[in-house]
């Protein structure tokens, strides 16, 4: 089954130079090394917090369950129980993949990710609404190029988010797109947002800092 890791976390104060060498020198490199795990993109937040955002993309999760990963889990290195001991806003959600509109035509620059915490009873409507009506209009706008949709496992790190959607952006002007308005303006997702539960969802706009592996993404100049 395919997944993602989703981890948000910003570092201390006066060591980000050195945050964003381990990461991408050390703790994505040796991931992406092992077996199952395809890619990495970093973001920053232009919006919301935590401020950085690391997304691996796995072919099998059960790569997670193999001898290689669980030595980096036991015995991670000083430098990354060190960092990871100083880091701020710690999240880590492992993620099963539900839906994939597929592969981006062109390289995304920024991500808006989206996270649920669904109730049981409400979930058969979500899931319907959002990969039935939602995810099929927001495609329809030039520059809205990919969506992944994602249930959380149970046990994560962080706030106990159900379900979680990544949607791949050319730029920040399709945010503004009349079919994302219309996206938003239907019957189906004013019912749902009449509920408690969708007002309390995270939400956060990103630009790709970093990526490697397969990721088709273009990192904008900043």
């Amino acid at each position: 089954m395919k997944g993602l890791l989703f981890s948000q976390m910003e570092p201390p104060p006066g060591q980000e130079d050195d945050f964003h060498d381990w990461y991408e020198t050390e703790h994505i490199p040796v991931r992406l090394a092992l077996p199952g795990f395809s890619a990495a993109v970093r973001y920053e937040a232009l919006e919301g917090e935590p401020r950085f955002l690391a997304c691996y993309f796995i072919d099998d999760l059960a790569a997670l369950e193999t001898p290689g990963y669980q030595r980096l889990k036991t015995d991670p290195g000083e430098r990354t129980a060190r960092m990871l001991g100083s880091v701020r806003g710690f999240t880590r959600h492992i993620c099963e993949e539900i839906s994939d509109t597929g592969e981006n035509t062109e390289p995304s620059g920024y991500l808006w990710a989206v996270a649920f915490t669904v109730p049981e009873e409400a979930r058969p409507e979500f899931e319907g609404w959002y990969g039935e009506e939602h995810v099929p209009m927001l495609m329809k706008a030039d520059g809205w190029l990919r969506v992944r949709r994602y249930a959380v496992r149970p046990g994560s790190a962080g706030p106990e988010w159900t379900h979680i959607a990544l949607h791949e952006l050319r730029d920040l002007s399709v945010l503004d797109a009349p079919e994302r308005a219309a996206a938003r303006d239907t019957p189906r997702r004013a019912a749902l947002a009449a509920q408690d539960w969708f007002g309390h969802s995270g939400r956060w706009l990103y630009r790709a800092i970093h990526a490697a592996g397969d990721a088709r993404v273009d990192v904008p100049a900043s």
